[in-house]
């Protein structure tokens, strides 16, 4: 008998606003003048905080600190296109997402410097704490959005992680989990060409990653990763696809790590600067600031004032943040349970009764 095709596969790539400002109306999402400022506005603040937490580490102020630079978009576009309600499931480089999921700026710098109170999720939304494991948050979420699912509540689990974490088991048993019982999850993927030193072209052989849900019975789409238009646009419809009950999205966001891959690495060891120059050309808020000058929504003045407003108000939370109370160490033994074990107590005494 003849071969014959049985499905033909194909896969998207969305892109709104280029690197010149140009914008392709037909696709914009609808959003007011105020919002697409207060989308603006949000990727300055972001990119300060960034930039001071970095500086804070160098200082000796902070802890190990992942800087997102350059995945700004990334992070905000999809943020603002969520609800409260919704589930999110944070990688190690998504401070800026917790910042815009209105995470307490003041949490975020106590969780990089070692203390896990800054892990806790504000009552008035569902932010999961950070994960450091590569791929470990990806079936934690699947798991929230499938109790969601049998709960009926109308939430939507989104998960993050970067192109590394497409190399890892948690991140296949999780997108089959969703495809198979049609989970309300929204996988973002964050490709930022590197797995710490790893390019991506070493760690598969497919030519988006997009496309590996195909394999799982769902769609996958790319998108420009440093339009933020795109990012919040695909996010938007996969937020609404999932809430309705249509099961989850794979939404590969092509961008670039800016930065080295924490403050302990020197990413001038396997990339150039050529490389680096020419990604900078497509920075995510160089192109929004374009776009709004063509639209007036932007000026010297006001683009100034948005700077120093974000700085006053990182500046206010740092001074905030390095007033607070050290931990308690025995916190350690305390919270392990909901109850100490009669071996916790005895092993925190003998550690701290000295």
């Amino acid at each position: 008998m003849p071969k014959k095709v049985l499905k033909e596969f194909k896969v998207e790539y969305l892109q709104i606003l280029d690197e010149n400002g140009n914008c392709d109306e037909s696709l914009m999402p609808k959003l007011s003048n105020d919002e697409i400022k207060k989308i603006y506005e949000m990727l300055v603040l972001v990119r300060v905080f960034d930039q001071k937490a970095f500086n804070m580490q160098r200082q000796g102020r902070l802890g190990t600190y992942i800087q997102f630079k350059g995945q700004e978009a990334c992070q905000v576009g999809s943020a603002l296109a969520l609800e409260d309600k919704d589930f999110v499931f944070p990688m190690y480089r998504n401070s800026g997402l917790l910042i815009a999921r209105k995470q307490p700026i003041v949490q975020v710098l106590q969780y990089w410097s070692g203390d896990e109170r800054g892990s806790r999720s504000p009552s008035n939304v569902n932010n999961f704490p950070i994960a450091i494991p590569v791929g470990t948050q990806v079936p934690h979420a699947v798991g929230a959005g499938w109790a969601a699912k049998l709960r009926g509540t109308k939430q939507v689990s989104a998960v993050y992680f970067g192109d590394g974490a497409t190399s890892k088991g948690d991140f296949h048993e999780g997108m089959n989990f969703a495809g198979v019982f049609s989970i309300p999850v929204v996988f973002i993927c964050e490709n930022n060409q590197f797995a710490i030193s790893v390019p991506r072209k070493k760690q598969t052989k497919a030519e988006t990653i997009a496309q590996k849900a195909i394999a799982y019975g769902f769609e996958g789409i790319q998108v420009d990763g440093m339009d933020v238009f795109a990012v919040y646009k695909a996010a938007k419809d996969a937020v609404e696809k999932a809430r309705s009950g249509h099961g989850p999205t794979l939404i590969e966001c092509f961008t670039y790590r800016m930065c080295d891959h924490s403050t302990s690495d020197d990413a001038s060891k396997y990339r150039t600067k050529e490389e680096l120059e020419e990604w900078a050309k497509k920075d995510p808020i160089d192109r929004v600031e374009k776009y709004m000058r063509k639209k007036n929504l932007l000026n010297d003045a006001y683009k100034e004032n948005v700077l120093n407003k974000s700085k006053e108000i990182v500046e206010k939370v740092v001074t905030e943040f390095e007033k607070l109370p050290a931990p308690d160490p025995k916190d350690i033994f305390k919270y392990v349970f909901a109850e100490m074990t009669p071996q916790q107590k005895e092993e925190m005494e003998e550690l701290f009764e000295k």
